[in-house]
């Protein structure tokens, strides 16, 4: 066969700057996202603090939509809401209810441990796979890494379930499969190893960085890219690509979650009410951009040398990246935000006990994206409701199989058995076996010891404790 030169057309996904900026603006809660748009004002002349609109309150906004002749559609763009206007309450601890628990939560830490338990209960796990699994998740350390080895993590398991290292491997293939990507490894190569291979195939270096995370990776600051290139025998820009791939990595997936300070306040990034009937759903004040092309800059293009021409051209178009990735974000957490009020508007009518069982799966099917990027967009994100400010994480529940052939959230049963307790007789306080029995009554079949475990999650003594004289 001769060498022969051919073309051909074909379509593949890059993992391109603009998109890994969405994904990483996604993530943020809102004063991260505030101090990130300060740093890029900072640095980039093409970018300049916008004055803000005028602002409404909702008494207003609800009169201007009866003089409407049609009223607000779906379609209507959503008011941006200032959290410092004098109409909106944040949380602190005059508003705590003992009506509404939820109402009362206020800035509590997120840490890595609780993110991933929380993905861990959403997962199709059996009961002892879900043990090992917390097993595992304690284990992870702040970086999101696995120091312990396997031996020690069947240690603290029940020896009487006689669990093997081989199924501790499976289930931690299962949360290497959480988000962040890369948690769970025991190695830097091993971490660097879970992020490339969700990359897509096209990607360019991937199947040599690939190569590297597996082995080379550990001489290259010994020996550097050239000498490496000259180990392997190929070529050094071959080389010098994978290794670029692989430092645009994160090398500790964990500090992406290291939690809210324990603040008294929290900054919601969405807000809901009720107008006409329906819920409404808006961005609070900082979710939208507030920051636009400085257009005296941009005209300086046109009259500037080549060298000061093509530095402003470069910096216009880091602007618009910035603000074309802001808009994508806020448009992402309005419609995350719409599919929760469609499938929960009862738990915001009624309270926990209305809250249906709901995954990162169903909702990334209705609203056409993928569950990474859901768990991103409600990662530390806050929404200010009726019933007080809230998590978006709150609207999303484990679920059991009912008589009726329906199903109850963990929430909701939670909910039932804090009622009962509520309304016992404080001589005779109800057991764990007889609220299981109640809540069998009423078409909720649980386990004695699942109500045990729900009790002590709220911090529920236990019937002996709770014996008034």
């Amino acid at each position: 066969m001769k060498p022969r030169l051919q073309t051909s057309l074909g379509q593949h996904l890059v993992m391109t700057p603009q998109l890994r900026q969405a994904i990483r603006l996604l993530q943020l809660s809102t004063a991260e996202l505030e101090l990130e748009i300060a740093t890029a004002v900072e640095s980039n002349p093409l970018l300049d603090w916008a004055e803000p609109a005028p602002l409404e309150a909702p008494a207003e906004q609800e009169t201007a939509a009866h003089e409407r002749a049609h009223g607000e559609t779906e379609h209507d763009e959503p008011p941006v809401w200032d959290a410092s206007e004098p109409w909106y309450e944040r949380i602190g601890p005059s508003d705590t209810d003992d009506d509404e628990p939820l109402a009362e939560q206020v800035a509590e830490v997120d840490t890595l441990q609780d993110h991933l338990l929380w993905q861990l209960h959403l997962s199709p796990l059996t009961p002892r796979d879900r043990l090992i699994g917390v097993a595992l998740i304690e284990a992870i350390d702040d970086d999101g890494y696995l120091r312990e080895p396997l031996e020690a993590i069947a240690e603290v398991l029940p020896p009487e379930l006689h669990i093997g290292q081989d199924e501790i491997l499976t289930v931690l293939h299962q949360v290497q499969c959480f988000d962040p990507v890369g948690v769970g490894a025991r190695t830097l190569n091993e971490c660097l190893h879970l992020q490339l291979v969700l990359l897509p195939d096209a990607t360019t270096g991937k199947a040599l960085a690939l190569q590297l995370a597996d082995g080379p990776l550990e001489r290259l600051p010994k020996v550097g890219i050239a000498g490496l290139a000259a180990e392997m025998k190929l070529p050094v820009q071959d080389v010098e690509c994978a290794v670029h791939l692989l430092r645009s990595l994160d090398p500790r997936p964990g500090a992406q979650l290291g939690g809210l300070t324990a603040d008294t306040y929290v900054t919601p990034d969405c807000v809901v009410w009720r107008q006409h009937g329906q819920w409404r759903v808006a961005l609070a004040f900082g979710s939208r951009p507030r920051i636009a092309i400085h257009r005296g800059y941009e005209r300086m293009i046109r009259s500037a040398s080549e060298a000061d021409a093509s530095y402003l051209r470069g910096r216009l178009q880091e602007a618009r990246w910035l603000l074309k990735s802001l808009e994508a974000r806020g448009d992402t957490l309005l419609k995350v935000m719409r599919c929760l009020l469609r499938q929960q508007s009862a738990f915001l009518e009624f309270g926990d006990q209305a809250l249906r069982p709901l995954t990162l799966r169903e909702v990334a099917g209705e609203v056409g994206l993928h569950e990474s990027t859901i768990s991103r967009a409600i990662a530390r994100k806050y929404v200010r409701t009726p019933r007080g400010t809230i998590p978006l994480r709150a609207f999303f529940a484990s679920g059991i199989d009912t008589d009726g052939g329906g199903e109850a959230s963990s929430t909701a049963i939670q909910a039932m058995i804090r009622h009962l307790i509520e309304a016992e007789n404080p001589r005779k306080p109800l057991s764990d076996a007889r609220l299981a029995e109640t809540l069998k009554a009423t078409g909720v079949p649980v386990a004695r010891r699942t109500v045990a475990k729900y009790r002590e999650a709220m911090s529920i003594p236990s019937s002996q404790e709770r014996v008034r004289i």
